[in-house]
């Protein structure tokens, strides 16, 4: 009788459990951080609460380990949201070598160095945000991580690549496309996943008129053969096909890729996909339509590849609006049943909420008239764009002069003022243009690769942003009615444009991001530099694909090369002659560069906040709170409320009440109440933390990790992970 009266008491406590919206489960498997960004979810998301709202200020620094890679010469990173499993953790170094460290105390247990061997190698550093875990029964246990174009398979135990895997060791990214790409950009930044034996991995290419396509391909985690491809721009006869105007744009169109990263249900055994844009990102006359499976997410079997369902969040792109970060596996609660689903963040600032069975928005979405007209000659914009009643856009999406930054003089005011008069705003779906437009949220967002943080216990999701416009301007790549010939140096500043001003500026300026091309032979022989164009160095992709003519003319262009000999390259002041015929083929426009519109001091050219945290309730998407996010400290000492800054990298949310996150330019780690946005704690860190932490457990006690690379936004590089526990 007793035993009964027990099994009573306990159903009752489940059933008013259940109730209160309370998931027993839920707690046990948000104890590690064994996958990127947490767990396959990608909640960023922690059970652990020894460090809570009450004791965080307590919270000292615990180890710090340095890297060793320092070169002052390059602006480096480090991106990466590090991985532990059991008391190991496993993170990448600003020159992408794979290390091993004991997770208490940050000493190290092995490096692996995939340049180390440059005779069989290309150096081709890239950014790196993260590794992936397997293990078996059979205590095989390999960590799978990518430097540049090529994925490794290393022993987890002992840092040695596993020779049985792929070539030696490794696998080409270039191979198994379904498409000649060997002299094309691919390379992958973010992780891949693992579902049982099979490893799906997305890739990131190049943006301009010859990239390599975006395909998802998934391996055998022991031997590293292709297992299944879905084609991100669907073959003849397959599903998507005929939302491209050419039948022919599976054979050249590039990007549509997943560069950002994904998620898993596995129960499901279903794999959620966030795409880019199409190439050329900024011009769609060569391929016209609403371009599947471009800008998309994207259902697929885990196990065959199989489609599922997708939803589109922008028709045609044209503004480099790619799906920057991987979707959130979250579960909301609609008339008192919970609903599983998907949280999709963009550059736009809105957040799409998907069944995720079905792909059909939780809340309204309703397809609004935008601007459908172009002065681009062959451009056919297209005429509506999805927009969701809910949540609230997240980031601005609008600037006018009426949102000229005060915070600088007048004069100043007038400047920016009068650029604006030059420029077409009042919409962030206007077509691109020659006259330039305005785009508020700018290339970077609104939402960025840092992704958004989903805590299961309050339904809340928090995304951090980005509040700076940006100028988009187009040019003609070039002139019809230039003459048949040019010289060596016209030509390869005909290459310059096609190729390297969207990056480096039209008059080879540069910004914040991308370093200045100007008196480089200054620093570079025309050997180091046809190296780089080779083979790419971080965030810029190799241009193998370009003509050893065209490479030729843009040294000659860049350099100013002196004729030496007749294998030499021609002098700019030369009037040798180049015949067009032997031009590689581009694009009629490309844009001026990636260009923020800035005050003459340097501020973006808008009132603050240019950086916020904002914590969305899914349930009912309605906004909780909306902070701005890091702070310029000279305004701050004039008495300016914190303005924000631009941000780059993740938060990390917990069961003890706290919101972690780094991602400003002002080299600060920052704790909030994740109920009430209230800043907590804060701390220096020994240079920015452009990378999303990690928080874990050892021995009973809570870290909190992050890579501390700089880099970004003309701030000092470092190579230092630090982490943080209470004394």
């Amino acid at each position: 009788m007793l035993i009964n009266f027990q099994k009573y008491c306990l159903l009752y406590l489940l059933v008013f459990l259940s109730f209160c919206g309370c998931k027993l489960n839920s707690e046990n498997k948000y104890d590690t951080w064994s996958s990127y960004l947490a767990d396959k979810s990608v909640s960023h998301y922690s059970s652990l609460h020894e460090i809570d709202t009450n004791n965080v200020q307590q919270l000292k620094v615990a180890w710090i380990y340095l890297t060793g890679d320092t070169n002052s010469a390059v602006k480096q990173q480090i991106q990466c949201n590090p991985i532990i499993v059991g008391d190991v953790l496993y993170g990448t170094s600003p020159q992408l070598k794979l290390f091993a460290l004991n997770a208490a105390t940050g000493k190290p247990i092995w490096i692996f160095d995939p340049f180390a061997d440059t005779a069989k190698t290309k150096v081709e550093v890239n950014v790196n945000r993260g590794v992936t875990y397997w293990s078996d029964k059979n205590n095989d246990k390999r960590i799978f991580y990518t430097a540049g174009s090529f994925l490794y398979a290393v022993d987890a135990a002992t840092g040695k690549l596993i020779s049985s895997f792929g070539n030696e060791g490794r696998v080409d990214l270039h191979d198994g496309l379904d498409r000649d790409v060997k002299d094309l950009y691919v390379v992958s930044t973010s992780p891949g996943i693992v579902y049982k034996d099979l490893l799906i991995m997305g890739t990131r290419v190049a943006e301009g008129g010859d990239a390599a396509p975006g395909h998802i391909r998934a391996y055998d985690v022991h031997t590293g053969k292709r297992k299944w491809i879905f084609h991100t721009i669907p073959h003849p006869g397959e599903f998507g096909y005929d939302t491209w105007e050419s039948k022919d744009a599976w054979k050249y169109i590039g990007g549509a890729n997943c560069w950002a990263g994904m998620s898993l249900d596995e129960k499901r055994g279903v794999v959620y996909i966030a795409t880019g844009s199409p190439t050329f990102d900024f011009y769609g006359g060569f391929r016209k339509g609403k371009n599947l499976f471009a800008n998309c997410v994207i259902a697929l079997n885990a196990a065959t590849g199989e489609y599922i369902w997708h939803f589109q969040t922008i028709h045609h792109d044209l503004w480099d609006r790619d799906l920057p970060a991987p979707p959130n596996l979250v579960t909301i609660t609609r008339d008192g049943k919970q609903i599983d689903a998907v949280a999709q963040i963009t550059k736009t600032g809105y957040v799409f909420v998907l069944n995720r069975d079905n792909g059909k928005p939780l809340f309204p979405v309703h397809e609004m008239p935008v601007p459908d007209s172009s002065t681009l000659v062959g451009e056919e914009p297209w005429s509506t764009q999805p927009v969701p009643e809910l949540p609230k856009p997240f980031a601005l999406q609008f600037f006018s002069r009426a949102d000229i930054n005060t915070l600088v003089p007048k004069s100043s005011q007038d400047e920016v003022r009068e650029k604006i008069a030059e420029l077409e705003t009042g919409n962030m779906f206007l077509p691109p243009s020659e006259k330039g437009t305005v785009l508020l949220p700018g290339f970077d967002g609104g939402g960025e690769w840092g992704a958004a943080a989903y805590d299961p216990a309050t339904g809340y999701l928090y995304v951090n942003a980005n509040q700076v416009p940006w100028v988009l301007t187009m040019v003609k790549a070039n002139a019809a009615d230039k003459e048949p010939q040019e010289t060596v140096a016209e030509h390869g500043r005909a290459v310059y444009m096609n190729n390297c001003m969207a990056c480096h500026g039209k008059n080879r300026e540069g910004d914040g991001s991308y370093p200045t091309l100007q008196n480089i032979n200054k620093k570079y022989t025309a050997v180091q530099v046809a190296e780089i164009i080779n083979n790419g160095r971080r965030m810029m992709p190799s241009f193998k694909q370009i003509s050893d003519n065209d490479r030729k003319a843009l040294l000659t262009f860049l350099l100013d090369l002196k004729k030496e000999g007749k294998n030499q390259f021609v002098a700019s002041d030369n009037k040798e002659v180049i015949s067009k015929t032997e031009k590689s083929p581009f694009v009629p426009y490309t844009m001026t560069g990636y260009n923020k519109l800035r005050t003459p001091e340097g501020y973006p050219a808008n009132q603050p906040p240019w950086g916020t945290l904002t914590a969305i309730n899914l349930n009912t998407g309605e906004t909780m709170w909306h902070n701005p996010l890091g702070e310029y400290p000279e305004l701050t000492k004039k008495g300016i409320p914190v303005t924000g800054t631009e941000n780059y990298g993740g938060a990390v949310v917990t069961k003890g009440g706290l919101l972690f996150i780094a991602a400003t330019a002002d080299a600060k780690l920052r704790a909030f109440n994740k109920r009430s946005g209230k800043l907590l704690w804060e701390t220096s860190l020994p240079a920015a933390g452009f990378a999303t932490p990690s928080t874990y457990q050892i021995n009973g006690k809570q870290y909190l990790v992050i890579g501390c690379g700089g880099g970004k936004l003309d701030t000092p590089s470092g190579d230092s992970y630090v982490a943080f526990a209470l004394e």
